[in-house]
């Protein structure tokens, strides 16, 4: 038998949503294979030319195997990759996801996409780009120990102009950045920002969201030293009357501007203009999120 698996990429915050609030993106990477005497790995894609058999797809897949009580049999994977590595568009929690989709293959019972969510989050920590990868559409996610709750958007009526530069950032290096604490009446006001904004998207007010995401005081004040066309960017926003906000891709360097559907041609001819070093690019919401077929080989 063969299998295919499909994962949308994700972008996560949205300002001040930070580790909670993803959406998913219409970027995917792509897996082919069938069960194999070893694994090995075939992808063409950059950065991915080269992946040896233990990576983090198959580190997922085995982790969600010990959960699901299932074997995890070697498999000759055929990959291709439209996400972007180490820019802001959740590669490693696409590549998490798959992981897990095909832990979920071999597994003897159904798995909902509530218990995928909960392993993903187990495995990442937080549930944000994994959940959002996973359902597709919107997401907001609490993770602890000893549970996920996760709410689900299906059809977000937005779309995003992504302003793309050319150089990379490990999430690792972005979160090295944050403070270790934050005064209790910043984190009170950070809190309120980051539920109204949790609101606004729920009710599609992303004119109101748009605008709070720029106000975050979670992360993005911290990392304009390493992107630094945010601050600029949030200016330009503000200018434009087609542009509802804008925030950083996760932890960057992508930054996204959140538009009216329809208007992502004209604002990323105007982002071309204003910002000629980076690309401008049209993004839409993945309605859909992971999913594994079967076929006859």
């Amino acid at each position: 038998m063969m299998f295919s698996i499909t994962v949308p990429a994700s972008t996560a915050n949205l300002g001040p949503g930070f580790d909670s609030i993803g959406l998913a993106l219409n970027k995917y990477l792509y897996l082919e294979g069938s069960q194999a005497e070893q694994w090995v790995f075939e992808c063409d894609s950059p950065g991915l030319t080269n992946l040896k058999p233990t990576n983090l797809i198959t580190e997922a897949a085995s982790f969600a195997s010990k959960h699901f009580g299932s074997s995890l049999p070697p498999c000759h994977v055929k990959m291709e990759n439209e996400i972007p590595l180490a820019k802001g568009f959740g590669s490693s929690a696409a590549a998490t996801v798959a992981g897990i989709e095909l832990a979920s293959y071999f597994c003897r019972s159904a798995v909902s996409k509530a218990d995928k969510a909960r392993i993903a989050s187990l495995w990442e920590g937080h549930p944000d780009n994994v959940a959002a990868s996973i359902y597709g559409g919107l997401v907001i996610g609490a993770h602890r120990q000893d549970d996920t709750d996760i709410i689900h958007i299906e059809n977000p009526e937005v779309e995003m102009v992504a302003v793309i530069p050319s150089e990379t950032l490990a999430t690792k290096k972005a979160r090295a950045l944050l403070p270790k604490k934050l005064d209790f009446s910043v984190a009170v006001e950070a809190s309120a920002l980051a539920n109204v904004v949790t609101a606004a998207c729920v009710m599609n007010n992303w004119k109101l969201a748009g605008k709070l995401m720029m106000e975050d005081q979670f992360h993005q004040p911290y990392r304009n030293t390493v992107v630094p066309e945010m601050d600029k960017l949030f200016q330009f926003a503000k200018e434009d009357s087609q542009i509802f906000g804008a925030a950083l891709s996760g932890a960057g360097p992508i930054l996204l501007c959140f538009v009216e559907p329809g208007a992502t041609a004209s604002v990323a001819y105007k982002v071309n203009d204003a910002f000629p070093t980076h690309i401008a690019e049209e993004i839409k919401p993945a309605l859909l999120g992971s999913a594994i077929s079967v076929a006859q080989a």
